[in-house]
C-alpha cells in the first residue's frame, strides 16, 4: 500500500524557517522521481520543487530559488522541504508527491497535505 506521510508545517514568522518531512512507504523510493506541490484556498496546484534521484540536480520554481532546498535520504525513505526566508506568499497547503516529473498531471500518487502558515 503506497502511503506518503508529510510533516513539518505550522506557523512561523517571515523570514523564519520550517523543514518539512514526508515518509514514503509502499514503493521503490530511491528510484521515484519525488516533488512538493502547494496550494492556497482559490488557487490552483503550484509544483514547487523537485528531485529525481539522490544526487541528482533538483528543481525549483522561480520563486523559492536561494531560499528552499529539496533533500533525500532514501535510507530513511524520506523527502524533506528545507524552507528558509520564508514570506508571506509561501503559506500554502504543501503536499508531497510522487511521478515521473514536475507537470501536475505527472503525479500518481499524494499525501495528505501539511500547512505552511507564514504570518507576524
Amino acid at each position: 500500500q503506497v502511503q506518503l506521510v508529510e510533516s513539518g508545517g505550522g506557523l512561523v514568522q517571515p523570514g523564519g524557517s520550517l523543514r518539512l518531512s514526508c515518509v514514503a512507504s509502499g514503493f521503490n523510493f530511491s528510484r521515484s522521481y519525488m516533488s512538493w506541490v502547494r496550494q492556497d484556498p482559490g488557487k490552483g496546484l503550484e509544483w514547487v520543487s523537485g528531485i529525481k534521484l539522490a544526487g541528482s540536480s533538483p528543481g525549483y520554481t522561480d520563486s523559492v530559488k536561494g531560499r528552499f532546498t529539496i533533500p533525500r535520504d532514501d535510507a530513511k525513505n524520506t523527502l524533506f522541504l528545507q524552507m528558509d526566508r520564508l514570506e508571506p506568499e509561501d503559506t500554502d497547503l504543501y503536499y508531497c508527491a510522487r511521478g515521473t516529473g514536475k507537470a501536475i498531471p505527472a503525479q500518481d500518487y499524494w499525501g495528505q497535505g501539511t500547512q505552511v502558515t507564514v504570518s507576524l
